[in-house]
């Protein structure tokens, strides 16, 4: 029977993945892992095999991956967070080399963030957390041999402190593999500031994962209340995030509001207002808005108008909200009459794009959220279109390649328009792309269309309006339907609902008195405003798009 070089233990997210990767690499032997054991055996993930047949199942198969990769395998072995609790597995790790990863909470809770794929800290994960914590850590010591806190160090750092730790001498080795994202101990942030305008103040745009531990630092020490506003499809994360800032001392309280554009009311507005109301609101209080783009929009907006304006943080969770929704500091809600004519220029404090949120969402949510992303490519950044091309099937999902290369350029083409043009003066107008037509669908089906599905036919009609007015070329226009229609996004809309879409258009916010405004292409990434076109070439251009 053999045994493994090193036996790696601790709790999830604290880098076993990474660092034992590494040490295989320094010590030039092979690396394996129980979880992953189990995942390719069961042909599911682990948090489908707890959802599906519950935890005493899922240990079960995990006892048993464990005692067969202590016999089998010689290199560096990672075993799953809760290993350890059963006592048959602690008798077979007796004499082994031993060593347990820790971190402190503060730590665990900016390493797991907002992950849906970890099924213990689905709810408050900082008490859940502790309380893991409480009930393992003595077992974690019973089996090791060597403690190794991870808090503030590297990968390459925790690695040579358990080289070090167990006394093992390294084989020449090369680079290391790259490690899982959720188990990595250091957490790639994109930071993109937006610059501050017309009073307002600069702020950071976070992409990446684990980012619920900057939350805290954008609420500051001033506020004494927070308020989490969620739609009704995340009540869970709304109150995980409440209960978390409850326990970091501030009076949390979470309002629940209707999913999507059912949200922006001023109905809702007014139930937002009271709640505040009830719990004694100030001026140095915070709201967080959680959620797709209407949610994003709502908190935006009743934070602009709580008071003549309080602080409040944007945690979008859709595409479409991290691209676009949640930066630039436009807020506002529907009213019968047309979609966001109601609103205020509003910044937010900070915006967290936590890419884990990304992981469950539904396809067509998705993909819905991708017609922002290709309208970004189209009026600034063609290399978005490149990516996008270069394997459409892959950009339908957050585990393609590109996934955060495509969020972060995106963002960073709205946040240079929206930080020279905070109140559409002038060149913001151009984010506005494919959206005339496409909020007078929004407003023809009673906002029971995805936002981005009605921006995508709004592109193709403005492409090929551009065409018809002599602004663009051929190709150009051609490659609007080639993209769309790659991803999955739709094409056409209901040609007999032209007469009411024009009625819908002139109420739109970018006309001016009876003069409709469109904004179209010059040529790619050359975007320009079209006044007042001839009513037989508009005609003409949904020709090319109704059916």
């Amino acid at each position: 029977m053999s045994a493994p070089l090193i036996v790696l233990v601790g709790p999830m997210g604290v880098g076993k993945s990474t660092v034992g990767q590494l040490l295989a690499e320094r010590l030039g032997t092979g690396y394996r892992d129980t979880d992953e054991d189990i995942v390719t055996a069961q042909g599911r993930a682990i948090a489908e095999i707890f959802v599906d047949e519950g935890e005493a199942a899922f240990r079960a198969l995990e006892k048993k991956a464990v005692r067969t990769a202590l016999a089998e395998h010689e290199g560096v072995l990672a075993l799953g967070g809760g290993a350890i609790l059963d006592a048959d597995t602690r008798a077979l790790l007796a004499g082994q080399r031993v060593v347990y990863l820790s971190m402190d909470v503060e730590e665990a809770v900016k390493r797991t963030g907002l992950n849906a794929a970890r099924p213990l800290l689905a709810v408050n994960p900082r008490k859940q957390w502790r309380e893991l914590m409480e009930a393992r850590r003595h077992l974690y010591e019973e089996v090791a041999t060597a403690v190794v806190a991870t808090d503030g160090r590297t990968p390459e750092e925790v690695t040579q402190a358990a080289l070090d730790a167990v006394e093992l001498t390294l084989s020449p080795g090369g680079r290391p593999q790259d490690p899982r994202p959720e188990d990595a101990v250091v957490s790639d942030v994109t930071r993109i500031e937006i610059g501050g305008t017309a009073g307002s103040d600069p702020y950071e745009v976070l992409v990446g994962r684990q980012l619920l531990g900057e939350l805290g630092g954008l609420i500051g020490t001033k506020a004494k209340r927070v308020a989490v506003i969620h739609p009704e499809a995340l009540a869970e994360t709304g109150d995980a995030l409440r209960a978390d800032l409850a326990e970091q001392g501030y009076e949390a309280i979470a309002i629940q509001v209707p999913n999507a554009e059912e949200a922006k009311t001023a109905e809702v507005a007014a139930y937002c207002w009271k709640a505040l109301g009830q719990s004694g609101f100030t001026r140095t209080d915070v709201i967080v808005g959680v959620g797709g783009g209407a949610s994003t929009d709502l908190a935006g907006f009743v934070a602009a108008t709580w008071l003549r304006g309080v602080r409040w943080i944007a945690v979008p969770t859709t595409v479409l909200a991290m691209v676009d929704a949640a930066v630039g500091g436009k807020t506002g809600i529907n009213t019968a009459e047309g979609k966001n004519l109601v609103g205020s220029f509003h910044p937010p404090a900070g915006v967290l794009c936590d890419l884990a949120a990304l992981d469950s969402l539904p396809v067509n949510d998705y993909v819905s959220g991708l017609a922002e992303v290709i309208k970004a490519g189209f009026i600034a950044d063609p290399a978005i279109l490149d990516l996008i091309e270069s394997d459409p099937q892959a950009a339908r999902t957050p585990a393609g390649p590109h996934t955060a290369e495509l969020i972060v350029r995106s963002i960073k083409v709205k946040a240079e328009v929206v930080s020279s043009d905070l109140k559409e003066a002038g060149l913001r107008e151009i984010l506005n792309y494919g959206h005339t037509l496409g909020h007078a669908i929004e407003k023809n089906e009673r906002y029971k269309w995805r936002h981005g599905a009605a921006v995508s036919v709004g592109m193709h009609f403005a492409a090929e309006l551009g065409r018809l007015a002599g602004r663009l070329d051929d190709a150009t226009a051609d490659r609007h339907r080639a993209i769309l229609e790659a991803v999955g996004l739709p094409l056409h809309y209901r040609y007999d609902q032209w007469p009411k879409l024009v009625e819908n258009m002139k109420v739109d916010k970018k006309s001016r008195g009876d003069l409709l405004r469109f904004i179209v292409l010059d040529g790619l990434a050359k975007p320009t405003v079209l006044e007042g076109p001839d009513p037989a070439v508009l005609l003409a251009a949904y020709g090319e798009v109704g059916e």
